[in-house]
């Protein structure tokens, strides 16, 4: 059987020029929600391993049968404290099988489970975001793996709280609760409109919306993904998986692909942040995943780590059968080399494949399959696609049984078009010059943060900052200036694993001499031939990173522009100044 499906695409064109793609392919019959799902693989392969997490020497494992009766305790225990859809559950650490368990309770008993991240609670100082989500939730319940470490923002919540370990109410006691008929009528209850959890975007361009993801959306979205991966009626899927559950790829894609096929998800506890990739390496070799899942950051590390250690490939990847990243575009020639160390690895062709969506979509509404090989690829099965023009833009809506029906507390009907399209905000482009959608779809940044010269042309910013980003090969992330100024300038940072030796901003050395050479050379590349709303002039290297309680970065890593350059006001004037020495690197003070 083929690991990635064909596919067939019909387009059409509205008055407004605006294009429609939808795949041709219906979406076939799938369980009406998440708890029957699970509780069918509960009942089918009571013994498989539905989850587990790291210990000291291995991993703690919890099986579909284990998981089912803590799921039924807890349900009860929440109902005995009056949660349910007006008092939902609030969870602030990150994953775990504690935070499975409760969401299982919540999925079974119609309690919504919120998920935040625990960067509101741990790397922040004044848990404004916390409070604003607390006030927003008004939860019955509060939980948090660590009472120790995430006291000050339990006490912030209001709420009753109960903790894995440390001061505080212990969650042993809920599991130890006695299930009734009640667990049975809620879940008798349920139906696909039921909200499963409220989850919180990343406001990378505003305050975090929380979204409601219902049943109907998330259980719509698997079957969309079984239908475009036939591999995942073969066998159990196994993902080894650090992407939080506080966002829509990490909590509703990777965690519900495992729990919706009978597969298992195993918490690797460590990410692609520095210090932390060790871990991620230590837990892949420990379980090789079936699924292969990251962000292009993380692919970035491993492909360094995979190209310096084959038989570490060879041992992560003997198993793989697909590899998928989302959350940012994968550089050509890092998908190259990942597809041919996969190939070295496996000895066959492995799909190195993408993915696009948001949380008000389930998350997925496109991806490369079906002949498209480019870009974030094609709509999925049951899903519409709108192409509408934006000034000289193509903003990508979506239409289908995995968009969400709304925000929690305030208006949803601005975000949704005439004819019902969710509005994503996002540009594309069809790939190729032929203009045909089965080519697949190409990223192309947010509407929302391009911006005009004062000669009245629009600068594409997405764009241009990833071909500076692609040039450079050294920094993590930059915010373009040029709003009503004469030409494109730009903020940067630098990776991590990067900001120190030979690529230190420290003016007066000789590395940072190498540096600025470095930077000027990508400058020089990304300008070649192009006119001023093409072309970055000059950029300065921040020397500070991105505060996230003045929300300048969500927790997710996202830079919000607009709170970057009105703190950095300075930075902005300094890149705009008369240079000295016409010199493109700027020196920042």
């Amino acid at each position: 059987m083929s690991v990635v499906a064909d596919a067939s695409l019909e387009r059409s064109w509205l008055p407004d020029g605006s294009q429609v793609v939808r795949c041709t392919e219906p979406l076939a019959e799938h369980a009406p929600t998440l708890a029957h799902a699970f509780r069918q693989w509960a009942a089918a392969t009571p013994g498989a391993v539905l989850a587990a997490e790291r210990t000291l020497d291995g991993w703690r494992e919890l099986t579909y049968a284990e998981a089912a009766a803590d799921a039924a305790a807890l349900g009860q225990a929440l109902l005995d404290r009056g949660l349910g859809p007006d008092a939902p559950l609030l969870v602030l650490s990150g994953n775990s099988l504690n935070h499975l368990r409760l969401t299982l309770a919540g999925y079974l008993t119609g309690v919504p489970v919120v998920p935040v991240s625990a960067a509101y609670s741990l790397r922040t100082k004044d848990h404004a975001r916390l409070r604003a989500v607390s006030g927003l939730v008004r939860p019955g319940l509060v939980f948090a793996e660590d009472g120790d470490r995430f006291g000050s923002a339990l006490a912030e919540t209001g709420a009753p709280a109960v903790v894995a370990r440390g001061p505080g109410r212990p969650l042993a006691e809920l599991r130890a609760t006695a299930p009734t008929r009640a667990v049975e009528e809620k879940f008798a209850a349920l139906t696909p409109g039921t909200t499963a959890k409220f989850l919180f975007t990343s406001g990378s361009t505003g305050l975090p919306k929380g979204v409601l993801n219902t049943h109907r959306m998330l259980s719509a979205n698997q079957q969309m993904l079984r239908q475009i991966w036939p591999f995942l009626t073969d066998g159990p899927p196994v993902l080894t998986d650090w992407l939080p559950w506080s966002h829509t790829f990490g909590g509703n894609h990777n965690l519900h692909l495992a729990l919706t096929n009978g597969g298992s998800l195993y918490i690797d506890d460590g990410s692609p942040r520095p210090g932390e990739l060790d871990r991620t390496v230590d837990a892949l070799r420990s379980v090789p995943p079936t699924v292969c899942v990251n962000v292009p950051a993380g692919y970035a590390q491993l492909v360094r780590r995979f190209t310096a250690d084959p038989p570490l490939a060879a041992r992560v990847l003997s198993r793989v059968d697909l590899i998928l990243y989302a959350g940012a575009d994968l550089p050509d020639e890092l998908r190259s080399r990942l597809r041919e160390i996969a190939r070295r690895a496996t000895g066959r062709d492995v799909p190195v494949v993408s993915s696009w969506g948001s949380t008000e979509t389930g998350p997925a509404a496109t991806s490369t399959y079906g002949g498209a090989d480019q870009g974030i690829g094609i709509p999925l099965p049951g899903t519409e696609i709108k192409l509408a023009p934006v000034g000289d833009r193509l903003e990508i809506r979506v239409r289908g049984a995995s968009v969400t029906p709304g925000y929690l507390g305030a208006d949803f009907s601005a975000a949704v078009d005439e004819d019902g399209f969710y509005r994503s905000g996002d540009a594309v482009r069809m790939a190729g010059e032929s203009g045909d959608p089965r080519r697949g779809l190409v990223f192309e940044g947010r509407i929302a943060e391009d911006f005009k010269l004062d000669n009245g042309t629009w600068v594409v910013a997405g764009r241009l900052r990833n071909r500076l980003l692609s040039a450079a090969g050294v920094l993590s992330d930059a915010v373009l200036a040029g709003d009503n100024r004469s030409c494109v300038t730009a903020i940067v940072w630098l990776q991590p694993e990067r900001a120190g030796g030979e690529t230190r901003p420290d003016p007066g050395r000789d590395a940072d001499a190498v540096l600025r050479s470095r930077l000027s050379a990508a400058l020089a590349e990304v300008n070649q031939g192009l006119g001023v709303s093409g072309r970055i002039e000059r950029l300065v290297v921040a020397r500070t990173p991105p505060d996230l309680d003045a929300g300048e970065i969500t927790d997710k890593g996202q830079l919000n522009r607009g709170v970057v350059l009105k703190r950095r006001a300075e930075l902005v004037e300094l890149l705009y100044a008369e240079p000295a020495d016409g010199d493109r690197v700027v020196s920042a003070p």
